[in-house]
Order: structure tokens, then sequence, then C-alpha cells
């Protein structure tokens, strides 16, 4: 697996958790309100919310426009939680007045609480911090090590509708959003780090695309090596590399430098269902999906909600018809589900269930006793070697990127909320979308588990495991 570098400092929050914090903080009397934030890694640069515990108005010994005094019982109280996983501990309260920084009055605050944290804490390798919320939702936040060395969080990502980060100026301002394409947009891309998770016929597309447009550092992926049946399909892809076996991610960590400097790639030989590739994972901001298995789709809708991170899974297939005399084809589609951390995972929406995991998995093993292969390839019903799909792979890959600049840059003249899942069918030429609403949601106990153990909540992902 390649090196990292040092990487400033990120949190995550999820939708409801914000929603939450808002209303809390700001109860329309223009006075400050404060809650405590806990928190758990999803990497060791990255922080996801684990928690919230508000603290009650009527609890707090003052609350004035600007300043705010609170009992030192909820720290205790947020410690105590905070022990059993090492989370973080994040002091966190409301400026009505709009300013996105951290003022005289809260250095001073901070330098007399946060001793006292870490002097209550266990864990000297946790680090605690403090945070502002202005009145549009924005956020500033800063973490200290048990030496008291503030370290600033560089920016607080939000995965809605829409994609939101909050970067705060040295003046106390928000930084603006890019317009999408514009230049400016690849400079604010090249803060953000993109996994993608499958580095094939549609995931190549997926990862040239990011490259270029700006990213500035990737996490690749994927288990398999090129063969001569991937090289009408695989981008970058070469005669020398299915003689030599060339992992797929090792092939793209070579090219992206021919035509990037500025960029950092990781790449991870080995199946995302694995512990070191679900750690790997967790330093994403962002998810992109492009496997061809049910296990695969599993691991990564855990993934995104673990870490807090928006999902992109991209999906082809051409169905077949019977005819006289052969099959035809009888349509060529394509899905692009969007998957914010708290909505409709891909299980609610059906992309996988828990017998088509069982009957994935009992072909790898037992493959005799299944009548009809799962996983059937690009055309349905029939057997192709290297099927010549490199079209079709490259509108579903455009579709799956486009749909991330829509939400992290918005243009479109609908609501992003009314695509939560878009569809494709080039045999009718058609196009379908479904909104968020049109799934079903059952509550997420995976959503912000950061990097507790065991992994994901799935105990094969455990410690114990990973070390025999």
């Amino acid at each position: 697996m390649s090196t990292t570098i040092n990487q400033p400092i990120k949190l995550a929050i999820s939708e409801a958790h914000h929603a939450k914090l808002r209303e809390h903080l700001f109860p329309g009397d223009g006075l400050e309100a404060a809650a405590i934030v806990l928190c758990a890694q999803s990497a060791a640069h990255r922080y996801v919310v684990n928690q919230i515990l508000l603290v009650e108005y009527v609890d707090c010994s003052e609350r004035s426009p600007d300043r705010i005094s609170w009992p030192g019982t909820a720290i205790e109280e947020a410690i105590d939680l905070a022990e059993a996983h090492a989370l973080s501990v994040v002091l966190i309260h409301s400026h009505p007045g709009g300013l996105l920084a951290f003022s005289a009055i809260d250095d001073d605050s901070d330098r007399e609480v946060m001793p006292a944290l870490f002097e209550a804490s266990e864990s000297h390798l946790t680090r605690h911090g403090s945070a502002i919320m202005t009145s549009d939702g924005a956020i500033c936040a800063r973490l200290y090590d048990h030496q008291l060395m503030i370290t600033p969080v560089s920016a607080v990502h939000l995965a809605s509708d829409e994609l939101l980060t909050w970067q705060a100026s040295e003046q106390g301002s928000l930084l603006p959003t890019p317009m999408a394409f514009s230049t400016e947009m690849g400079r604010h891309l090249k803060h953000f780090t993109a996994c993608v998770v499958g580095v094939s016929g549609t995931g190549s597309i997926v990862v040239e695309q990011l490259a270029r447009l700006g990213f500035g550092r990737l996490i690749l992926i994927d288990f398999d090596e090129i063969e001569f049946k991937n090289l009408n399909r695989i981008l970058n892809a070469t005669l020398d590399d299915a003689r030599n076996s060339t992992a797929k991610v090792a092939r793209f960590a070579a090219a992206i430098p021919t035509y990037r400097d500025d960029i950092e790639v990781l790449t991870l030989k080995a199946s995302v269902a694995t512990r070191e590739a679900i750690e790997l994972a967790g330093g994403g901001d962002v998810l992109f999906c492009c496997v061809d298995s049910f296990e695969g789709r599993q691991v990564c809708d855990r993934i995104a909600a673990a870490f807090l991170q928006p999902l992109f899974d991209v999906a082809v297939t051409i169905p077949t018809r019977q005819i006289s005399g052969g099959i035809a084809v009888g349509d060529v589609c394509g899905r692009v589900d969007y998957v914010k951390p708290g909505g409709s995972t891909l299980a609610d929406r059906g992309v996988y269930t828990a017998e088509a995991l069982r009957r994935e998995y009992l072909q790898q093993v037992a493959p005799n006793e299944l009548t009809k292969q799962v996983a059937e390839g690009y055309i349905k019903d029939v057997a192709e070697e290297a099927p010549s799909v490199i079209s079709l792979n490259m509108r579903a890959a455009s579709d799956c990127v486009m749909e991330f600049i829509a939400r992290a840059y918005p243009f479109r003249q609908e609501p992003n909320a009314k695509r939560a899942r878009t569809q494709f069918s080039l045999a009718a030429g058609e196009e379908e979308f479904m909104g968020e609403t049109d799934f079903s949601c059952v509550p997420n106990p995976y959503l912000g588990r950061g990097l507790i153990e065991p992994l994901l909540g799935m105990p094969r992902f455990a410690v114990s495991e990973a070390n025999t």
C-alpha cells in the first residue's frame, strides 16, 4: 500500500445531527447556547460526529449575546460516555453575531477548560476541542492534543442533498463555494479526498475524471489484476500490463502522475471486505462504489455510514430477450444512486438483499449447489469474456461524477432531493429519477461509528481476526 503524507484535520457531521445542533444553539432569543459533540475517528486526520449532548439553557449560569457559562457536570457526563470508545469531546457554542472565528473570550475559556478535560480523560492520545456555529449553520472547529497544542480543523463536511463544506477565512467569514465547472472549482477540489472502490471498467473512468477534475488526493482500492480481456474497457491499461498481471490500482498510480504533479494517490490491492481496506477508505471525504458484487456494495454501504461519507454507487447492465434464432439486446441500462449518511441506504433501496448476499457467497464457496450464477456479467444470459461496453461505461461513469458535481457545486434547476437515484435506458431514450422520499429508511446503527470496534459493526473485521 502506498504511504500517506500528513493531512489537514477534517470533521464530518450527519444531516440529522447538524439539524439538532442548529435548532438547539439558535433558539431565537439572540443569546449563546452550548452543546457537547462526541466524535469518533475515521482516519488519523478525520473525525466524525458520533453523539450530541445538549446543554440545557436553564443549567447555564450565564447566557448573553457574546458569552456563555455552563456547568462542569455536563462535561463530566460527556467524558464518561467518551471513555468507552476513546471518543473526542468537542465543546460547541453559538455565535449569534455571525463571527465564524474564535473570540478572545473563547480562547480564555479553552485555556481554562481544556486542561481539566484532559486531566479527566484516561487516554493521552485522544484529542479534544472546541467549535462554534453561526446562524446559517456553518461550523468552525479546532482540536487540542495532550500538550494543549492547537490544530485548526481545516474543513467541516455535511453530506445532505447538497455536499456542504465549511471553511473559515482568517477574517472570520465563510469561504464561498466556487461555481460549477470553473477553474476555481478545480482549485477547490484540491482540498478533497475521493475514495474509489473498484478500478475496472466503470471505476477506471470515474478515477480518470476525478484526477483530471482536480481532486488533491485519491484512494484506490481493488484486488484484481489487468488481463488481456480487460484491455478494451480499462483506461490507461496496456498490453504490457496484461502480460505482467499489473494490479489495476498500480496502473493508475503510475498513470496519474504523468499529467498531475500536485496529487497524492494511495492504492491498496485488496478486497474492500478487508480490515486494511476499510481503514484506508475512512480517510476519504467522498466514496465512489464501482464494484460488481453484492458484498462489495454492502461493505461500501457500511463504510459510508460509519465514516459519514456521501456515497455514489454506479452500475450498468444489458438485459437480453429471446428472438427466433437466438438472443437480442432488450435494453441498455445504467443506474446511479446517491446515498447521504442517515438517509436510505443501498440496502433500503434493494440494491442488495440478504438472499442475494447468501447466493453470492454460495457461488464462491460451493458453486455446484446453485443452478444459476448470481453475477452474470454485463450482458445477461450471454457469456462474454471481453464485452465491448466502454461506451456504456463512459455514459454511466460520467453520470456518476456529474452527480457529485451537481451536489458539491449546485447547478440544477430542480432540487437535488429529487435525484437520489437516476436510471437511464438507452434503448428507450429515457431517464427516470427517484427522490429520497421514494425509499423507506430504517434507523442506521452504523452511523458515525468511525473506527469503533468491531469495524462497521461486523465481527469479522475485529482486531483479533485481523491479527491472526
